[in-house]
Order: structure tokens, then sequence, then C-alpha cells
């Protein structure tokens, strides 16, 4: 969960504060110039916000070459003849 939003110099000069956030579990989103550029997390839930992020994204049967053969055959309009 996002606690706080932190500009990069905010969290420049006040590391300490946005340290104990992260410390407490919760993540903080830094931006710069008014856009996100990155996020300060614990790292127990690094991976947790991969897998988050590709929940209902990849199919068990997900086959990355018969995904690459779909894109392929919709945008060149390739026939049904096997792409070798």
């Amino acid at each position: 969960m996002i606690a706080a939003t932190a500009t990069a110099t905010e969290m420049q000069n006040n590391f300490g504060k946005y340290l104990n956030i992260v410390l407490n579990g919760d993540e903080v989103l830094v931006t710069k110039n008014g856009k996100d550029v990155g996020r300060f997390v614990p790292v127990g839930k690094v991976h947790s916000f991969l897998t988050d992020s590709l929940a209902g994204v990849l199919e068990n049967d997900f086959s990355f070459e018969d995904k690459l053969e779909t894109i392929l055959r919709e945008n060149m309009k390739i026939n049904d003849e096997p792409l070798d």
C-alpha cells in the first residue's frame, strides 16, 4: 500500500522519515517534475508487487511462442501455415 508520495528532493532531504514508512511495511511513491519515477518498498513486498502486477495477465498454460505467433498472424495477416 502506498502510504506517502514524495518528490525526489523531499526524499533526499527527509530520507529518515520515508525510511521509517518503509520499515513499517508501507510504500513511498517517488516523483520528479510531477511524474512518478519510482517506489521505495520494503524488501518483502518486491515479489508481491510483481506478482500482483501480473495477476490475471498470464494463464497457467501460457506459451510465449504461441503468443508471438498469434501476434505475428494478427499484425501481418499471415495465413494458417506454421511459422518456422
